[in-house]
């Protein structure tokens, strides 16, 4: 299938760690990995350089922990170790569909991947590999919503993409209001003073002051990952500034 030229150089894809779980309860479906890996694969097949920032959640996370009684930074630390074994399976499952990935922490875990070093990092994207943030911002109390738009600053990335499960930011939660309406485009102020909880208000102010365009699309409609990179009708985009 021929593709229309892609709208972006380089992106940041964040992926949750629940995307990852598909409809079990906890840790991978494997086929909803390989899915997304068959997706990612191709968005670099088309000339797109591809960096990935993936939660914990379908693991555990720290706050979770945290409100579990435990030292919440042990917890965050956790957390962020979780992530990494998120990596090493995305980057696994790359592989199999015969792409190029390297899986880089912000922990040093010298055994199974990478130190994160930024020049390294891009020289990796320049060589057309997909490269696979661990460990969030490798500091307690961040999320990794904020290591993705951290990283994708970091990367000069033209985009970060967040893979929900709605397809785009609704004035309401869709999945209650069957009259929520769907935002085409929004700026950050717009998110930020709406509170809609597209990410965390941390992330949300570093991509303000930097920048950075967001673009928030349903990872589970099957395809739409590797659209929203060629389709500016695809879930809604976050824009700095006012919109045009």
């Amino acid at each position: 299938m021929t593709q229309q030229n892609p709208l972006y150089k380089r992106v940041l894809l964040k992926l949750s760690g629940e995307a990852l779980m598909g409809d079990q309860s906890y840790g991978i479906d494997t086929q909803i990995l390989h899915r997304i890996a068959k997706e990612v694969k191709a968005i670099a097949d088309n000339g797109v350089e591809v960096g990935i920032v993936i939660g914990a959640g379908n693991i555990f996370r720290g706050k979770g922990l945290a409100d579990g009684g435990m030292d919440r930074v042990t917890g965050d630390h956790m957390g962020m170790l979780a992530t990494v074994m998120n990596c090493l399976a995305l980057q696994d499952a790359i592989e199999h569909e015969g792409g190029v990935c390297r899986v880089m922490s912000a922990l040093s875990i010298h055994q199974v991947c990478e130190d994160y070093v930024r020049r390294r990092a891009i020289r990796h994207l320049e060589k057309g590999r997909i490269v696979i943030f661990g460990a969030g911002t490798g500091n307690p109390f961040f999320t990794t919503d904020s290591a993705g738009s951290l990283r994708a600053i970091e990367i000069n990335a033209d985009a970060l993409i967040k893979a929900t499960k709605v397809d785009g930011v609704y004035d309401s939660d869709p999945m209650k209001n069957p009259d929520a309406k769907r935002f085409e485009q929004l700026t950050y102020d717009d998110v930020l003073q709406k509170n809609l909880g597209v990410m965390d208000a941390t992330a949300i102010v570093l991509c303000k002051e930097q920048n950075m365009p967001l673009r928030i699309f349903n990872l589970n409609n099957e395809g739409d990952l590797t659209r929203v990179v060629h389709d500016k009708s695809i879930g809604t985009s976050v824009i700095p500034g006012d919109k045009t």
